[in-house]
């Protein structure tokens, strides 16, 4: 049997009136029994679209013992509810996944921009080892009212994303890399010091917030504005 809800939570079901986006569960530290106990009260609310994000197989497992229909993304970690997302509106998110190694977090982001409302496409395997692959993609991010950039050791790619579109770039450092690497620091670090101006950066593997950051920027203007 699921947890007692009331023990461990209290869930921000009216988020998105309040801010225009909905909570996130996230599943890392909590017990599969916890993470079953939220899933049962969020079943009852299809109108909130509730994302369970680092969602480990038992996580999985629990979240759709009680919604059977749940979409998962098992590369990702994550898992929606309801399974369809919103019909996409605002502007073009395309996220950009530097190495196969940097495609998991890739994912998370690309998915929780679609479940935020966003038209997202995803472009892998175009790290700065072979440049020919970022700019044979220039035509698509070009397109795009922002670019999210998920890399790794040296984290240099979303420097040079940044330079050659002219919309917000979000740096996406991950835990990819040698020793030094420093499970993501030194990303995290070289992407701080980007010299193409126009970029954000999120923390190390935060696929979530990078998503969430593109899906608000790319959102439709509030209506009556010009």
């Amino acid at each position: 049997m699921p947890d007692d809800l009331a023990s461990f939570a209290e869930l921000d079901l009216d988020r998105t009136a309040r801010r225009g986006y909905p909570e996130a569960v996230y599943c890392e530290g909590k017990t599969p029994g916890q993470v079953a106990a939220i899933a049962a009260a969020v079943r009852d609310r299809p109108d909130v679209v509730t994302l369970f994000t680092r969602a480990g197989p038992e996580h999985a497992t629990a979240v759709l013992g009680e919604l059977p229909d749940a979409w998962h993304d098992a590369d990702a970690a994550l898992l929606a509810w309801p399974p369809q997302p919103p019909p996409p509106t605002g502007g073009l998110v395309v996220v950009v996944a530097a190495g196969t190694s940097d495609l998991p977090v890739a994912r998370e982001a690309m998915q929780t921009a679609r479940y935020l409302g966003r038209p997202t496409e995803l472009v892998v395997d175009v790290g700065v080892a072979g440049l020919h692959r970022i700019l044979a993609q220039l035509g698509l991010l070009r397109r795009a009212r922002v670019v999210v950039v998920a890399a790794g050791m040296d984290g240099a790619l979303p420097s040079v994303v940044a330079g050659l579109v002219a919309v917000p770039v979000v740096a996406l450092p991950t835990s990819v890399g040698y020793g030094a690497a420093f499970d993501g620091l030194a990303a995290l670090l070289a992407m701080l010091n980007a010299c193409a101006p126009g970029v954000a950066v999120v923390n190390i593997d935060n696929g979530y917030g990078a998503g969430h950051l593109a899906a608000q920027i790319a959102a439709p203007p509030p209506a009556g504005d010009v």
